[in-house]
C-alpha cells in the first residue's frame, strides 16, 4: 500500500486516562505508521493525578507535554496546536471512544474543506441518553445561528489546518466547548466543513 505524502500531527488531550491511553496510542500509532511517512503524536497530559503521563510514554516516538495543573480540554488542544510541527492536524480523545482507523480518510478529504469532522452517526453510537436532549438543543441553536446543517457539533475527532486553528485560537475556550465554538466560528465565517461518518464506543 502506498503511503500518503501528507504530514500529520495528531493531538491527544488526556486527563486521568491511564487505563485507556495505552491501547488508544497503540491503535493510533499503528494506523499512522501504515498510512503516513511523516507524522507526530502529541499527548497533552492535563495535570492528571494518576499515571497518565507515564502510561503515555510507552513509545519513545510519542511527544508528551505536561500541564502542571488541570487547565481544561480546550487549553490542552491549544498547547498541542501551538507545539505541533505540521500544518495538518488531527485531534482525538485519549479514552478510545473514537475510531483511529478513519484518520487517513479524513486527511484525504481535507483538501476539499476547511475542517473534517468525524460525525457520530454510524451504526454503533453509544451516547448516554441523558446527554441527548441538551446536545439536540445546542445543535439546533447552532444550526439556527449559522444557517447550516451540522451533522455533529461537538465531536472530538477532527482534521483541520494549524493555520486555520491559529486564526481562531483567541476565540476558543479552554474547556469542553472548544470544539463547539470552533464549528460555529468556521461556519459563521462561511468556511466549509465536511463529515466522515464514524461509530462511537462506550
Amino acid at each position: 500500500m502506498t503511503k500518503s505524502n501528507d504530514s500529520v500531527s495528531v493531538i491527544i488531550p488526556a486527563f486521568n486516562e491511564e487505563f485507556a491511553i495505552v491501547e488508544t496510542l497503540k491503535e493510533i500509532y499503528e494506523v499512522l505508521s501504515a498510512n503516513f511517512d511523516n507524522f507526530e503524536i502529541i499527548v497533552v497530559n492535563d495535570g492528571s493525578s494518576d499515571n497518565t503521563g507515564k502510561a503515555a510514554g510507552i513509545n519513545k516516538d510519542i511527544q508528551i507535554l505536561n500541564h502542571k495543573e488541570n487547565r481544561g480540554y480546550g487549553a490542552s488542544l491549544k498547547t498541542g496546536i501551538k507545539r505541533s510541527k505540521y500544518d495538518l492536524l488531527v485531534i482525538i480523545d485519549a479514552d478510545g471512544q473514537y475510531p483511529a482507523d478513519v484518520i487517513p480518510e479524513m486527511v484525504s478529504q481535507i483538501s476539499n474543506f476547511d475542517m473534517i469532522i468525524g460525525s457520530r452517526t454510524g451504526v454503533s453510537v453509544k451516547i448516554p441518553i441523558l446527554r441527548r436532549p441538551a446536545k439536540w438543543f445546542i445543535k439546533k441553536l447552532a444550526e439556527y445561528v449559522t444557517s447550516s446543517d451540522i451533522k455533529d457539533l461537538n465531536s472530538g475527532l477532527r482534521c483541520f489546518r494549524k493555520s486555520t486553528a491559529l486564526s481562531y485560537l483567541h476565540l476558543l475556550p479552554d474547556k469542553f466547548s472548544f470544539t463547539t465554538t470552533l464549528t460555529v466560528a468556521l461556519l459563521s465565517d462561511g468556511l466549509e466543513i465536511g463529515y466522515v461518518e464514524i461509530n462511537y464506543a462506550e
